[in-house]
């Protein structure tokens, strides 16, 4: 990290990938804002790393994604130099099965929610010169599927997006990234697990990536270290993206 203290906005952080990420920035000497739904996680976590949990609701309305955002600026001392974008829904279903309700917010979640944060504070990174943000993709954004169409359709979104917004914001002094993760052991799979370890089994590691894997990567690229690494895609998945994984 820089000489400089730093602060982050790390999205649904309050388990699994994001609470690991908001450990590790905070390890790294990062005051970081833990978000999400839970309050008696949130407020447990902001307390272990000396951060500061303010809740939010990424799948509700624009002007709430936008207060959400103020909030949790203003709860940085109105500086927020690294975003993670982390907060993500995966329906398991066929396409056809697919309620229409349970669509829309997972694009809420999963892509709209991105937009509006780095709409709402990139701005001002740029202003400063400085600034990262880090959104958390997936292996699935570029392979086929079954029973994930939404879900793989918006990881793809946010790689295009990481892209474009290193393109809009890098010559102001902002980096902007995706860090994507393989098969992943998290609480939200932990019912599957027998079969998340069959999966991990075909690739090269052998075994699921664990979530502190994937927030190491992210402590490191928004690091100084990192300074060379711009509208990349960091693959953290045990060799899968490059083997690809036989089902």
């Amino acid at each position: 990290m820089t000489t400089t203290p730093q602060t982050a906005i790390v999205t649904g952080s309050t388990s699994g990938i994001g609470a690991a990420t908001a450990r590790a920035l905070a390890a790294a000497g990062v005051t970081v804002v833990v978000t999400g739904r839970d309050r008696t996680r949130g407020d447990a976590l902001a307390g272990e790393i000396g951060g500061i949990f303010v809740p939010a609701d990424l799948g509700g309305t624009y002007a709430g994604l936008r207060s959400f955002a103020a909030a949790a600026r203003d709860a940085l001392g109105g500086r927020v130099d690294i975003l993670v974008n982390n907060a993500g829904v995966y329906p398991v279903t066929a396409t056809a099965d697919l309620p229409d309700a349970e669509l829309d917010r997972m694009l809420a979640i999963n892509v709209r929610a991105p937009h509006v944060l780095v709409a709402e504070l990139a701005p001002a990174m740029a202003e400063r010169g400085h600034g990262s943000i880090v959104n958390i993709g997936s292996w699935m954004s570029r392979v086929g599927v079954p029973f994930g169409a939404g879900y793989t359709a918006s990881k793809a979104a946010i790689e295009q997006y990481t892209r474009t917004w290193a393109a809009e914001y890098g010559p102001r002094g902002v980096r902007v990234n995706t860090v994507a993760p393989g098969i992943t052991l998290t609480p939200g799979n932990e019912y599957a697990q027998d079969a998340v370890d069959a999966q991990a089994k075909a690739t090269p590691a052998g075994v699921p990536v664990k979530p502190e894997q994937v927030a190491a990567m992210v402590a490191f690229v928004v690091s100084d270290a990192a300074s060379g690494i711009n509208g990349a895609t960091l693959d953290v998945d045990g060799g899968l993206t490059a083997t690809r994984l036989v089902w």
